[in-house]
């Protein structure tokens, strides 16, 4: 049997760029004779193909190597410009059409990712559903997640219900075919995003005690989208600033949008981060409310109560008391 060359593992190795091999795996794939020299050959070929960049070693035991992938430099210039924005539309008030202020400072390019992180049933899915409203004729739309299919794979009567109340948009073709994409997928959402669509995902759940996981999730679905934009959403606690992964969930979010009450009956969203825009918006607020479940009336901008300083309570002699001038919400319309 001839012996093993360097050429013959590099040709062995270069179909697979990002696994993890080692000795014992290389002898038996590439039948290496256990009497022969390349038997003992192999490790000083492995370490010439780490000089070479080809592997690198991979976890503590001896032996085990990284095969990297491979790259070429990527040309900027001489090709097709896409570096226009995307035309995302927003959700718009029901009363006045008017489409939100966030609108007018944000910059969506493709490939963008919208998170919106927001407190339990305050808003989140009648924004993304007008997300949907504002755009199914402008663009090619998916919808993904538990909030729109039943288990067996129908759309639930509720995301129904909230169609219906958008009376104002034809969700169906001339021919009766939905103008949308409604995706069953539940999990694993950046297997089954959609290139080049805006794709809506309501809601990515991570299990309690791993939410450092939602970094690598967002960065899959930006990386899936391709041409497209990502609209996701994530839950969070009443009391946090960030949702279920705190400073994770900021990682590859090129706009933060935070939904949380402002008061008993209206939401609240929130400006966090932004990657790029054409004005000063981070950290401005909108309150709002909602009726059939999606529509959006009087939005307006508000700004922190300067009595209570965003809190909604004040001192009062050695307790506290609610804040007569915002009522509790910590938030006056500006």
């Amino acid at each position: 049997m001839p012996e093993v060359t360097i050429a013959d593992v590099r040709r062995f190795l270069l179909p697979l760029q990002g696994r993890v091999v080692d000795y014992k795996y290389l002898r038996a794939e590439m039948r290496i004779d256990p009497n022969g020299k390349s038997w003992d050959n192999i490790r000083s070929i492995m370490f010439e193909l780490a000089i070479e960049k080809l592997v690198k070693p991979s976890g503590k035991r001896d032996g085990v190597f990284k095969v990297i992938k491979q790259v070429g430099p990527v040309k900027v210039y001489g090709r097709e410009d896409n570096t226009g924005e995307f035309g995302l539309m927003f959700p718009r008030d029901f009363d006045t059409g008017m489409e939100i202020e966030i609108a007018d400072h944000l910059v969506i390019r493709s490939g963008d990712l919208i998170l919106l992180a927001g407190v339990s049933n305050y808003g989140k899915t009648a924004i993304v559903v007008n997300f949907l409203a504002e755009n199914v004729d402008k663009h090619q739309c998916a919808l993904l997640g538990n909030e729109f299919t039943t288990l067996d794979n129908k759309p639930t009567p509720r995301f129904l219900n909230r169609l219906k109340a958008i009376d104002w948009v034809q969700w169906a073709d001339a021919e009766g075919n939905d103008k949308f994409e409604l995706l069953p997928v539940r999990e694993d959402f950046e297997e089954h995003v959609r290139d080049g669509k805006v794709n809506m995902i309501d809601w990515i759940n991570i299990s309690s005690g791993e939410h450092y996981l939602i970094s690598g999730v967002l960065e899959r679905i930006k990386h899936g989208v391709g041409g497209g934009i990502a609209v996701a959403v994530i839950q969070k606690e009443e009391s946090r600033e960030l949702g279920r992964g705190a400073g994770y969930t900021r990682d590859f979010a090129d706009v933060y949008l935070v939904i949380d009450k402002h008061g008993e009956f209206e939401s609240r969203l929130t400006v966090g981060k932004v990657k790029e825009s054409k004005g000063s918006i981070i950290g401005r607020s909108w309150a709002f409310r909602i009726t059939e479940g999606v529509k959006l009336h009087d939005i307006r901008e508000v700004v922190k109560c300067s009595k209570c300083y965003g809190k909604g309570w004040v001192r009062k002699g050695q307790s506290s008391a609610p804040c007569e001038e915002c009522f509790r919400k910590g938030y006056v319309d500006k």
